[in-house]
């Protein structure tokens, strides 16, 4: 996993915990707020694991029950073991699959940033997701006002939070930082928009940060 990657993650959990004007956080605050996030985030994936497991544990149950109300096993005698039979691949099954491999992809990004960010080693996620917070800090007003002024019939009080902090630090890398790619910045915009928010938050944060991106002339 890329470390800015984790960085810009670990940032919309710091945006998504502040509970006064952010330019009211100190540099120790922000590191304070970086420690909760990653215990939220490791909760998160010790939750997710056993999500993961129960339906793992679900899958066994209901292979063995096919397996044994199979007409090959339902005319064995009662005492002989089960004989193996074919599995057809249901698209039940495949449902399953799918939501199992998800729900693990989830629970490895989360102990992936948590691992990111506690080594020391790798102490650039830590610094970006808190340039990130600072430069906002320092523009919240101008950021906003974009936000604002590209949300075309919508009230921005109105807004979704998560929508508007996942705006706030594509802007503020995109505008401000300028260390990454804008194709990269609205990619991971939008990846954090599928995670987090709502079905419409793609498009519409893909529609804000197209129109930034062409004013500003970034490329």
């Amino acid at each position: 996993m890329q470390a800015r990657r984790a960085a810009r993650e670990l940032a919309f959990i710091l945006f998504s915990q502040f509970d006064k004007t952010i330019t009211n956080y100190s540099k120790e605050n922000l590191d304070d707020i970086i420690l909760k996030s990653v215990r939220i985030l490791s909760s998160s994936a010790n939750d997710s694991l056993k999500i993961s497991l129960g339906a793992l544990i679900d899958m066994k149950n209901k292979v063995d029950d096919y397996e044994a109300e199979h007409e090959i096993n339902l005319n064995r005698p009662l005492e002989a073991a089960n004989i193996a039979v074919p599995l057809p691949m249901t698209s039940e099954m495949k449902d399953r699959i799918d939501e199992m491999i998800e729900v693990a992809e989830k629970a490895l990004l989360a102990l992936e940033i948590a691992e990111f960010t506690t080594l020391e080693s790798q102490g650039d996620v830590k610094n970006y997701a808190i340039n990130i917070a600072e430069t906002f800090q320092k523009n919240h007003t101008s950021i906003d006002d974009l936000i604002k002024k590209y949300s075309t019939g919508w009230d921005f009080e109105r807004l979704v939070k998560m929508d508007k902090d996942i705006l706030r630090i594509a802007i503020s890398e995109l505008l401000y930082i300028k260390e990454t790619p804008m194709k990269v910045v609205v990619d991971e915009a939008l990846e954090l928009a599928k995670k987090y928010s709502t079905e419409d938050s793609p498009s519409f944060i893909n529609g804000v940060l197209a129109k930034i991106i062409v004013e500003n002339g970034i490329k």
